[in-house]
């Protein structure tokens, strides 16, 4: 059964990026804060403003002001952005090659700081340096089994570590010292500071793409074998259910308490509290799937639209409308880690009461004298 958990709503319509250029694709999206960074197959970056309204009647829509567009001069489309706003550096892959350049206008730093030989890079969210003034960032070298960390500042890197892999890597996701790597037919975590490794599961990366993503402290969420989104710590073990995607799931972001995935035809919803799936959204032709600060982001090539959470005290009370009891005491508690201990405790009481004459109602006196008591 559904829950009305997200709203589609578009962010950035095709005509404010490429007119009436049919050829230009969207390759990358990156978002910080209000700013959105767009990379392009014609190697160009365009920097928009996204201011949200909200109607009187609630509803979400969203304005984006072009601020400019920088072309980078190559014949090569602009594979990933990842901004580094504590030092306002945009970091830019393109031709296996990651440019710093300035978060407002798009100029390459001045000192030329760069990193040659990326095939992709990974921002580490839980570094280890602190270093307030620096990122770690992990890229998968060009060279054949080749990981390599480096410091970045505002206007130099540095190389730190580089590691050898019993296979060839296609993706890497990066907490602390632990990376979590795709490698040809299987999943490991690396700690790269002791070298020791520990296989997660199989996994054959000529069929199917991988994911791997850092979804908190120590933990990664996987697209692994049978169409199973699979949870991983750093130290080899799941402490949740795995949830059920179609097999062949392009990108995945979470929302807590959900886990949003896209395949070619749809975007779903999964609660990591009951992994059961909540909603699903019609979505043709989505190749993107990301979430930043808890914004999810999706585009397709010529398009850039938002997912907009509904308020959870409307999730809970839809699901209590449908007398859907079980789901609704989940979601409550799990809704805990985003509300402020007084509101939430005003709030967890008057739903156990609902809860209650909803039990009592339909005769389930012991239940309903639970949650009364």
């Amino acid at each position: 059964m559904s829950v009305k958990a997200f709203k589609l709503v578009s962010a950035v319509e095709r005509e404010m990026l490429m007119g009436d250029k049919n050829y230009i694709n969207i390759e990358c999206i990156e978002c910080c804060g209000k700013n959105l960074y767009i990379g392009t197959n014609d190697c160009f970056i365009y920097h928009f403003l996204l201011d949200e309204k909200i109607s009187t009647a609630g509803k979400t829509t969203f304005a984006a002001t072009k601020q400019l567009h920088k072309y980078l001069g190559l014949k090569k489309p602009v594979s990933e952005l990842k901004a580094a706003s504590a030092l306002t550096r945009l970091l830019v892959l393109c031709d296996n090659t990651i440019t710093l350049v300035n978060m407002m206008n798009l100029e390459p730093v001045p000192t030329g700081a760069r990193i040659k030989g990326a095939v992709t890079f990974a921002l580490n969210e839980n570094p280890v340096s602190g270093d307030p003034f620096c990122v770690e960032v992990c890229i998968i070298s060009v060279k054949r089994r080749t990981i390599q960390m480096f410091m970045v500042f505002e206007d130099r890197v540095q190389i730190v570590k580089e590691v050898f892999t019993p296979e060839q890597p296609c993706a890497v996701a990066v907490d602390g010292y632990y990376l979590c790597l795709a490698l040809t037919t299987q999943y490991i975590i690396l700690n790269y500071n002791t070298g020791v490794s520990q296989d997660l599961f199989p996994y054959c990366s000529d069929e199917k793409r991988p994911i791997v993503k850092r979804i908190g402290r120590q933990e990664f969420l996987l697209a692994g074998p049978g169409g199973l989104g699979m949870f991983a710590t750093v130290d080899g073990i799941s402490q949740r259910a795995p949830v059920h995607w179609s097999e062949n799931v392009i990108g995945a972001a979470l929302c807590f308490p959900y886990v949003v995935a896209l395949d070619d035809e749809f975007i779903t919803v999964h609660s990591m509290l009951d992994q059961q799936q909540k909603q699903t959204l019609p979505f043709k032709e989505g190749h993107i799937l990301q979430d930043f600060e808890g914004k999810v982001i999706v585009a397709t090539n010529k398009g850039v639209y938002i997912l907009v959470p509904l308020p959870l005290e409307k999730q809970i009370q839809d699901l209590l409308a449908s007398h859907r009891v079980e789901e609704a005491l989940v979601l409550a508690k799990g809704a805990r880690r985003n509300i402020p201990k007084e509101k939430f405790q005003v709030m967890y009481k008057r739903i156990l009461q609902q809860a209650g004459f909803i039990q009592f109602a339909q005769l389930q006196f012991l239940e309903a004298k639970e949650l009364f008591r």
